[in-house]
């Protein structure tokens, strides 16, 4: 939830981290402590299994809100590929690992979005009610109504205008997974990396978002 301190608009505060991997006992086994940039996607490339029997793997882990320290099971198979990959991550490199970052890409309902980084932040969310809104009404920085998609961000951390790919959230007024938005709203509240998803709907529904820690794909 938000407060409106002035014509713009408060937030939350932006958290990230990246994820970690544990491979099952029955076959080969490795640890990988992720950036920041980790997805399921660039773990599943780098040993070679399928996003699937990661996620089976791990099912306690949401694959869109992967965080540092986070420990994900690698079921890597018993194959000659897998097992040389397994070597050359050990002895000599340690366990943390960066997660490949090319290609820079993520997918969303079956689609490809290319990507120039990604953030890790903590959210609230707020409604179009008067109180959050002060007397400018419900409408974002530039003037134009609220409306799902849009998002107040700190324009030295996201620059205004900018379109992100926002994932690793829960809420029934959002899209599932994941949804596309826009840095077009801002506020004296908001500081640092953090954001407010709008929300369409009523005030006490809105407020059920409370504070959340989602990934944000800076879209190009």
């Amino acid at each position: 939830m938000k407060f409106r301190l002035s014509p713009f608009k408060s937030a939350a505060v932006i958290l990230s981290l990246g994820a970690l991997l544990v491979a099952a006992p029955a076959h080969a086994q490795t640890i990988h402590i992720a950036g920041d940039k980790t997805t399921f996607y660039t773990v599943a490339k780098k040993y070679g299994v399928g996003i699937s029997e990661l996620v089976k793997a791990n099912p306690k882990v949401n694959p869109l809100n992967v965080f540092p320290g986070l420990r994900l099971v690698v079921p890597v198979k018993d194959n000659p590929a897998a097992s040389a990959k397994l070597k050359a991550l050990s002895p000599e490199q340690p366990a943390l690992l960066a997660a490949s970052s090319s290609p820079k890409t993520v997918e969303a309902w079956g689609k490809t979005f290319s990507y120039e980084k990604t953030l890790q932040v903590k959210a609230t969310a707020y409604s179009s009610a008067a109180s959050e809104n002060g007397k400018w009404g419900a409408v974002d920085y530039f003037g134009n109504p609220l409306k799902l998609g849009t998002i107040a961000v700190d324009p030295d951390v996201i620059p205004l205008g900018t379109k992100v790919l926002v994932t690793g959230y829960s809420h029934p007024g959002l899209p599932k997974e994941a949804f596309v938005a826009t840095a077009s709203d801002k506020g004296s509240a908001i500081q640092g990396k953090r954001i407010d998803i709008f929300i369409p709907g009523s005030q006490s529904f809105v407020s059920e978002f409370g504070f959340q820690n989602v990934q944000l794909y800076v879209i190009k």
